[in-house]
């Protein structure tokens, strides 16, 4: 999966200046909009519980537009695995969240984090979907800086897959192998807003679902070797059969010390 994803990252780099000017549109056939109305908590949160302080950087979307240009990359080229479509056309902030849309040919969104590259810290982030098809897989993750990672390092603190019903905590840690992997998973409704969060430390990794502990490891020799940074991304994997759109939406993301 990790060198999957590698792939239509580095494609999505290497074709930003396309956004804007040229880049595929969006589908007219777009998923029912999700109630952009703000939610009425904010949900326990991991940073509240144990104390994280205050936020050093993040994204409120409390804008309307495109992503800040100043915080983010936002992906123009091919998506996932090469298959379909990353347009900056399926970004768009408003209503205090920012929502990616998946339509039913697989042109999707995806962008990085231009703040906070760094070794070590704390990330929470606020998110919830629409009643989605299971091939539009919605991701939280913490990616290598630069797209280089000698152990191919990625940490996925929230990722939908094919089963819709669950949320999964993937943290790679090999290229390849039948442990390349450390995972966790949860029974979840996540059509309602929930709050994912990640601290990384000399110590291990720690995953946070609403505030609770579900993702420990501690094994150094599965800890990033090199800097990482935010990226969110709704990905689709198509399996042949016709595709209903989908959107994820993020309400904030927040970093800490």
């Amino acid at each position: 999966m990790f060198a999957n994803r590698r792939t239509a990252a580095l494609s999505a780099a290497g074709a930003l200046a396309l956004a804007g000017c040229g880049a595929a549109p969006v589908s007219r056939e777009r998923a029912p909009a999700i109630d952009r109305a703000a939610a009425v908590t904010a949900g326990t949160q991991a940073a509240v519980v144990h104390g994280w302080g205050p936020v050093v950087a993040g994204d409120e979307f409390n804008y309307a537009g495109p992503p800040d240009p100043a915080k983010w990359k936002v992906y123009a080229g091919p998506g996932h695995a090469g298959k379909g479509i990353r347009s900056p056309n399926a970004i768009a902030v408003g209503g205090g969240v920012v929502t990616l849309s998946g339509d039913a040919a697989g042109t999707t969104g995806g962008m990085s984090a231009r703040f906070a590259n760094q070794q070590y810290g704390r990330w929470e982030a606020r998110m919830r979907t629409s009643v989605r098809d299971l091939q539009y897989h919605p991701v939280l993750i913490l990616w290598p800086n630069n797209n280089s990672s000698p152990t191919c390092a990625e940490v996925d603190y929230a990722e939908g897959t094919a089963n819709t019903t669950l949320i999964r905590f993937n943290l790679h840690h090999a290229c390849s192998g039948p442990g390349f992997q450390t995972r966790a998973a949860r029974p979840l409704d996540t059509t309602q807003w929930h709050n994912y969060a990640v601290e990384w430390t000399p110590a291990g990794i720690t995953g946070y679902l609403d505030g609770s502990l579900w993702f420990v490891d501690t094994n150094p020799a599965h800890q990033p070797t090199v800097g990482m940074h935010q990226t969110v991304q709704l990905d689709w994997f198509p399996n042949g059969t016709p595709t209903k759109p989908s959107q994820m939406q993020v309400d904030w993301i927040r970093v800490y010390k």
